[in-house]
């Protein structure tokens, strides 16, 4: 029964490897034109470094403002939020003459929708319904815009007030419960017809921290809001003054070269790891095929990673942290089976005694990561996205998946022969399909002295 279950979970597995395989690297397209499916691989979005983009330069209007340096880099701030925030987490913000903002956004399919959601909207004012020509708050009076769900699971935006935005907004809020507030943008010093957000008052909000909540709305709404309040926050009002594309800084072939080698470094393993332990090597390696389906998968459902070449080292060295688990596994195996444990007994305390040592030695890994990704900027935070995931899929591969295909291999012949036969000699059992999981205690009286079994 048990060779029999096991023979259904590998061909079910296989079944799966085979169809992320297809996902991962095929692009097609449904019969009757129905559907256009991109693969995992073609879906990623890649930096400036590997495939290039567009870049912008804007020009900042100082009139009206009076620390204008300051304003100038409050708006720098804001616009690297911005685009982070609509997943273009590479896009590089640069000051340029003390009076001009340059703007270089990777892998940009409609480069006029960035340029219209940077340099359109030049301020914000929130006003009641009703009175509109009392401007109660602007743009200046807010710190950040974020889209999500909030505690109940309904999308909303939640902003954050500076230290008199939060007063203003306290007083606003206490003097109008259950009136309406609008969020209009405002476009060279004309209002928009129509408010971005209507939002009831329920209560007064003090504390400096506000959420406008769209029940009956998708997330992407919530998204779209923060994003058009964000835009509307700039210090100074900018204007166009250039724009084109940016060619890869690392050529065209970089991509394609950098593909290449990671395959080759990905097959070299796998051989070595099979001439290394043989049929473990192959689980190894079957594994390993699986790890780099899931990384596909991640790398383009995520809507904050944008591969770069450091984010490719990442990738690459959380693939040797993987094999690296799959290693200390195995020498622990190795070592229970040498001691004579049955294949099954040894299988199980090879994992239960190297799980301790790859948490100790991929936990680490996982904090440096995430200090990367929280005080990292650009390349710097990509490193850190592609390696956290990578570390996560190696803990997951080398503890789970692996795991379960030494099992299934083994129900499938796990007899050990040298244990076989010390079991025989003994007068124990001579039932081949008897499973002893630990041999010091199946044969107790066994010893070896004066030559004799």
């Amino acid at each position: 029964m048990k060779k029999k279950s096991s023979i259904i979970k590998l061909v079910a597995f296989g079944v799966v490897l085979v169809l992320g395989f297809i996902l991962s690297v095929f692009s097609f397209q449904i019969p009757g034109g129905f559907y256009n499916y991109k693969s995992f691989a073609s879906s990623i979005k890649l930096g400036l470094d590997l495939k290039g983009g567009v870049y912008a330069v804007y020009e900042a209007d100082s009139v009206g403002v009076s620390d204008f340096s300051s304003a100038l880099s409050a708006t720098q701030t804001r616009l690297q939020d911005l685009l982070v925030g609509k997943g273009y987490t590479e896009s590089v913000i640069t000051v340029e003459n003390g009076n001009r903002i340059r703007v270089e956004v990777p892998d940009v399919d409609n480069p006029s929708t960035i340029f219209e959601l940077i340099g359109k909207p030049a301020g914000l004012e929130f006003v009641m319904e009703g009175a509109e020509d009392d401007v109660l708050l602007t743009g200046n009076d807010i710190v950040s815009a974020q889209g999500g769900y909030n505690s109940s699971g309904v999308p909303a935006v939640a902003l954050k007030f500076t230290s008199e935005g939060a007063k203003k907004f306290a007083d606003v809020t206490t003097a109008n419960v259950n009136n309406t507030m609008c969020i209009y943008l405002v476009t060279d010093g004309v209002r928009e017809s129509e408010p971005i957000s209507r939002a009831t008052i329920n209560e007064a909000i003090v504390g400096g921290n506000a959420e406008i909540s769209m029940s009956g709305q998708d997330i992407q709404a919530a998204y779209d809001l923060a994003s058009r309040i964000t835009s509307g926050m700039f210090e100074v009002k900018l204007s166009l003054a250039e724009s084109s594309t940016v060619p890869p800084s690392l050529g065209e072939q970089a991509l394609t070269l950098g593909v290449i080698a990671g395959i080759i470094g990905v097959i070299l393993v796998m051989l070595f790891l099979i001439w290394r332990y043989r049929l473990l090597g192959v689980v190894a390696s079957i594994s390993l095929v699986l790890y780099t389906e899931l990384m596909l998968f991640f790398l383009a459902v995520l809507p904050w990673v944008q591969l770069t070449l450091p984010g490719i080292a990442g990738i690459i060295l959380s693939i040797g942290m993987a094999v690296d688990g799959n290693v200390v596994i195995y020498e622990r195996i190795r070592d229970e089976y040498a001691n004579g444990k049955s294949i099954l007994a040894a299988v199980h305390a090879g994992f239960k005694k190297a799980t301790v040592a790859i948490f100790d030695s991929n936990i680490t890994t996982i904090i440096a990561a995430v200090v990367l990704l929280i005080f990292g900027s650009g390349s710097i935070s990509g490193f850190g996205v592609t390696l956290l995931i990578g570390i996560i899929l190696s803990l997951f591969t080398s503890l789970v998946i692996t795991r379960f295909l030494c099992k299934a291999f083994v129900n499938l012949n796990n007899e050990n022969s040298k244990l076989y036969n010390l079991k025989r000699k003994a007068g124990v059992s001579e039932q081949p399909d008897e499973v002893v999981e630990d041999a010091s205690v199946a044969i107790p009286q066994v010893t070896n002295e004066g030559g004799n079994v």
